[in-house]
């Protein structure tokens, strides 16, 4: 009886064991999870900005005979672009991303007071597939904080923060709007 007894306290003591390390694989694979869908979310804003960014110069052609007045706006879309191309942090990207943004939102705004550029087909299909693109981005930036909040969440919630602890994982930086996005544009003539 008592050699019994050991066995299956022995046996209930492993049971426990593996119910707990598997536990912990468990946690620590949803936190794995959890980064590579962040890197994922990341390069699927990058592909689009990339995108974005080499449909740019096909929009500054189409509008450049139209406003050779509004020489200051097509530099700042044509300098923000080029700050996208060289940006190498995920920072100096969301920050290109914004002027360029702020841009793109002052050519339209200036355009319609051009009823000839507003006609013209190219620039039609131009701004319909730069306003594509940017309703695109706007759905991959809300998964992207989607996924980034989730696991800042998971890192510092009990018991997954022990886990954490071990990985050394960090908060992730959310996509945030830089405040001039956050004004309306303004147009002058």
């Amino acid at each position: 009886m008592g050699l019994g007894l050991e066995i299956i306290i022995v046996v209930g003591m492993l049971i426990v064991l593996v119910a707990l390390i598997g536990y912990i694989v468990s946690i620590y694979n949803g936190l794995i999870r959890l980064k590579h869908n962040i890197k994922k979310s990341w390069a699927n804003i990058e592909v689009l900005l990339k995108q974005r960014s080499d449909e740019l110069p096909k929009l500054i052609n189409s509008v450049k005979g139209y406003m050779k007045h509004e020489r200051s706006t097509l530099a700042q879309l044509t300098k923000a672009r080029t700050d996208f191309l060289k940006a190498k942090t995920m920072k100096q990207k969301a920050e290109a991303d914004s002027m360029i943004t702020n841009a793109l939102k002052t050519i339209f705004a200036v355009a319609e007071n051009y009823p000839r550029l507003r006609a013209n087909e190219n620039f039609i299909q131009l701004q319909q597939r730069i306003s594509g693109l940017e309703n695109e981005l706007a759905d991959r930036r809300e998964f992207y904080n989607d996924s980034v909040n989730t696991y800042n969440i998971r890192i510092h919630s009990f018991p997954d923060m022990i886990i954490a602890r071990m990985m050394k994982c960090k908060d992730e930086e959310l996509f945030k709007v830089v405040e001039s996005d956050k004004k309306d544009v303004e147009v002058k003539f």
